[in-house]
């Protein structure tokens, strides 16, 4: 069955910054059929005249052949160019939805509705446990860009005529004099150099340092390699070194080799990782990072909004041009526990397969012909499992890659985010731009998160090839950056040279997220301890509810009754420095393990291991779990160094158990 015939149409709602909309998308067996009458329609961007003059285009100061210079940048015209050619000749022209402009505050009602913060207007004011608890834990950037929503949408209600009372932020923080002055304290501006623990921070040349950044380049450190704080708020140390920060505008031309290595000390609680999170701990950092991210913008005067409503038209079944979601629900049928879709991990091994180092692998185009022909056989065949990849060339499945990833409804960086993604570019220097990526991360979809790691990580194992397949760092950004960024629906308005920024900038962006995409999906250490300070002020305010109190006393009971042989530590376990480590899925007995400054949850692991002999266990599949405390879960890194945690979180236990895969 086509996928023509599988369709139906739905409505998906997503978020754009103005009256603009999506075209409805065209199915697969469509692709090289969809004309320039639908430019014409549509506005879409037209390449041809680009492309062929040269001339036309803005110089680059860099002369370096492997920079994102005027000879590089063909690439991306060149790119750009087969996918408008690719969509062919079509006669259907999209259908339009359109959708009203946003009003005045619509957009910030919306923020604080992600934010988590909606109860601080509107009819729910006054309802504010749960804000309260959040606001406490902000930093003063922080807290700045709450006003500063809340204030927008107070002087829109009052245009309007809206009669409500609407709480004004300062009045929430000015509570009870005791926890009045403990917010403030949360709240204060810390100093350079101290982190969130009220340790200074070691800047010795003894101090253990992890690189972030793939660049394997043995360059002079002192030029390449920064420090990256990830103890302090990225706000707070925009708001102190602003001043700083406007003499090292970043250059968007370096070599490959030229991009720092960006370095960060070493947390000796353990580096967080995303998906080493419970999820209830996971929708806390989204919050702050969304919070943080805002603040981190508006430190520099850059806006930060989220697309306005729109509608569009999607397929229901099918593998290109479904949303992720409904795709995953597929797969899952077949494969229970998919995270990545399956068509997408398929393409990806066969190229793998078929070896990376053929020169110009992702930059030469398949045959259109066999491309169209393929997209329609894997409709038909690829859930039946009948399709045959043999005769799949390498050069037609890159092609299919990339066509999968433009391709998608939404863009894989989301239609409310891709907007926030291109501005990076705006921010002054380098680091900033690093860690504004690094916020945007968090809080993409888990589905959206989870594709682009793997698609990243793919990417960078055909750059580990280039030596023979010719394609470096910059060669495959200025490829994948139209695929990604300029998605079915998109369309530019602007003139040349906007175009030009608009290609160099997305180009860069892509270097940055394939480069630092492994400090990219780490979780920096201030917002876990925001997140562990939420948990706390919450058990704080439920312990001060009788009825809650009771039930806890049950629950407790029940527990120390039926898992007292599984008890993490008891009070003369703890005053002996001893944590007892349970694996109930392996074993009935718990380890007691002493507490060394020098044990890593690496040797609790290396313990365990050395005691299971009747269960064969890989050491890559269990993970040493803090849970409870002031987490709800966290899978351990392995440098992680337990004395230290353990007294950051006493209260925890300590579980081995599989990875959550």
């Amino acid at each position: 069955m086509s996928s023509q015939q599988d369709s139906k149409g739905v409505v998906l709602t997503g978020f754009y910054q103005n009256n603009e909309v999506l075209p409805v998308l065209i199915d697969c067996k469509d692709e090289e059929e969809h004309t320039s009458l639908s430019s014409r329609r549509t506005g879409q961007y037209n390449i041809h005249s680009r492309a062929k003059n040269a001339a036309g285009k803005p110089p680059y100061s860099s002369s370096s052949q492997d920079s994102l210079d005027e000879l590089s940048m063909d690439d991306y015209w060149t790119e750009l160019q087969h996918i408008q050619t690719s969509r062919g000749n079509d006669q259907e022209v999209p259908e339009e939805v359109l959708m009203k402009v946003p009003d005045e505050g619509e957009l910030e009602e919306e923020w604080l509705k992600e934010a988590g913060l909606s109860d601080l207007i509107g009819d729910q004011a006054g309802d504010l446990q749960e804000s309260i608890v959040l606001l406490s834990t902000l930093t003063r950037t922080q807290a700045a860009a709450v006003q500063k929503r809340v204030d927008t949408v107070t002087q829109t209600l009052r245009k309007k005529n809206r009669h409500h009372q609407v709480p004004d932020v300062r009045d929430i923080f000015g509570l009870p004099s005791a926890q009045s002055g403990k917010i403030s304290s949360a709240n204060r501006t810390l100093p350079a150099g101290t982190s969130e623990n009220g340790k200074q921070d070691v800047k010795s040349d003894g101090q253990t340092i992890i690189a972030c950044g793939n660049d394997k380049s043995n360059l002079d450190t002192a030029l390449s390699e920064t420090d990256i704080n990830l103890e302090i708020s990225f706000s707070e140390q925009a708001a102190g070194l602003k001043e700083q920060s406007k003499s090292s505008e970043p250059h968007g031309n370096e070599d490959d080799s030229l991009l720092p290595n960006f370095k960060m000390p070493q947390d000796k609680t353990g580096t967080t990782k995303i998906g080493d999170l419970a999820s209830q701990d996971m929708k806390k950092v989204h919050t702050l990072a969304l919070i943080e991210l805002t603040a981190l913008y508006d430190a520099f005067g850059i806006d930060f909004k989220s697309h306005k409503a729109v509608k569009i038209k999607i397929k229901e079944s099918g593998l290109f041009g479904v949303p992720l979601t409904i795709l995953l629900e597929q797969d899952q049928k077949k494969v229970p526990g998919t995270k990545v879709p399956l068509i997408l991990q398929k393409l990806i091994s066969h190229i793998e397969e078929e070896g990376l180092d053929t020169e110009g692998l992702l930059r030469i185009p398949g045959s259109a012909t066999r491309v169209k022909s393929l997209c329609q056989e894997l409709e038909a065949k690829f859930y039946e499992r009948t399709f045959a990849w043999d005769g799949v060339k390498q050069h037609d499945a890159a092609s299919l890659l990339k066509f999968f990833i433009r391709e998608l409804p939404q863009p894989l960086l989301t239609v409310e985010y891709l907007n926030a993604f291109i501005t990076v570019q705006k921010l002054p220097t380098r680091k900033h731009q690093l860690q504004a990526l690094n916020l945007l991360v968090l809080f993409l979809p888990e589905p959206s998160r989870d594709t682009l790691k793997t698609l990243l990580e793919f990417l960078q194992r055909v750059i580990d090839s280039k030596e023979k397949n010719k394609m470096t760092l910059n060669n495959i950004a200025v490829i994948m950056a139209p695929n990604l960024f300029r998605f079915k629906g998109f369309r530019s308005k602007g003139g040349e040279q906007q175009e030009f920024a608009m290609a160099a900038g997305t180009a860069n962006i892509m270097r940055w997220l394939i480069k630092y995409q492994n400090l990219l999906w780490l979780i920096p250490k201030f917002l876990m301890n925001q997140v562990r300070k939420q948990n706390t002020e919450n058990q704080k305010k439920m312990s001060k509810d009788r009825a809650m109190k009771k039930l806890l006393k049950k629950m407790a009971y029940d527990r120390e009754k039926h898992e007292r042989p599984y008890r993490s530590t008891t009070k003369t376990d703890a005053l002996q420095g001893v944590i007892r480590v349970q694996a109930p899925q392996f074993s009935k007995v718990s380890m007691a393990i002493q507490l060394k400054e020098d044990l890593k949850a690496s040797d609790v692991l290396a313990s365990f291991l050395s005691q299971i002999r009747t269960v064969a266990i890989k050491r890559e599949d269990i993970c040493l779990y803090e849970i409870g405390g002031n987490i709800g879960a966290r899978c351990l890194n392995d440098e992680t160094y337990m004395k230290d945690l353990y007294q950051l979180n006493p209260n925890a236990e300590w579980v081995i158990k599989s990875r959550s895969r």
